[in-house]
């Protein structure tokens, strides 16, 4: 899918992602992964902001990426209800250039799934992130159970045209290619999403 497509496609969905915001199902897992960032803080696929009232806002700075306008004033909303400090680059994150070594937490959350190159993704984060910091991954991708997968496969190409994400990537093979250092995976509801504490590797 062509890129101005896809920013369009989720500038039409931002009501969606604000509607899911506090949806209880990823309540938990969100805190479980978002309490572990501190300091200079990038989130990438910044959405909605669905994350920003699960960090310790008097110990985080955040920088929100995202290539959608109309999610980067959804997330702006977001950051002052839940107060915050936090700033917002509107870029693609394929074209987006940072100094290497500039954040503490990099955290990514259900975002993967719409990159063409998730592997090139991570490499940018293992450059962002200090070498004393901490990647925070919470992703949703192919499961184990062999019924759940085959549908995944079939269903991916529908899947990706109606909301622009892939529901088929292997979160596992992904994460072995990176440059990452993974410190720890928990996988839920039949492998399909992963928590994932990693480090850089420098």
């Amino acid at each position: 899918m062509k890129k101005e497509k896809l920013i369009r496609k989720y500038d039409k969905q931002v009501k969606i992602y604000e509607n899911k915001r506090a949806n209880p199902k990823f309540a938990g897992l969100r805190n479980k992964i978002i309490k572990n960032a501190y300091g200079k803080v990038l989130e990438v696929g910044i959405g909605a902001g669905a994350n920003f009232s699960y960090y310790d806002r008097n110990n985080v700075e955040i920088t929100g990426i995202d290539f959608s306008s109309e999610m980067i004033m959804s997330a702006k909303r977001a950051a002052s209800i839940s107060q915050v400090k936090a700033k917002f680059i509107q870029e693609d994150i394929d074209e987006l250039i940072l100094e290497p070594n500039s954040f503490d937490s990099i955290v990514s959350t259900l975002s993967l799934c719409s990159y063409p190159d998730p592997i090139a993704t991570l490499s940018k984060f293992n450059s962002w992130c200090r070498k004393d910091g901490i990647i925070l991954l919470m992703e949703h991708g192919l499961s184990s159970n062999p019924l759940l997968s085959f549908t995944q496969k079939m269903i991916d190409p529908l899947h990706t045209k109606i909301s622009g994400c892939h529901c088929n990537r292997n979160i596992d093979k992904i994460i072995g290619k990176s440059s990452l250092q993974v410190d720890q995976i928990e996988r839920y509801w039949s492998d399909i999403i992963y928590l994932i504490r990693a480090k850089p590797t420098k």
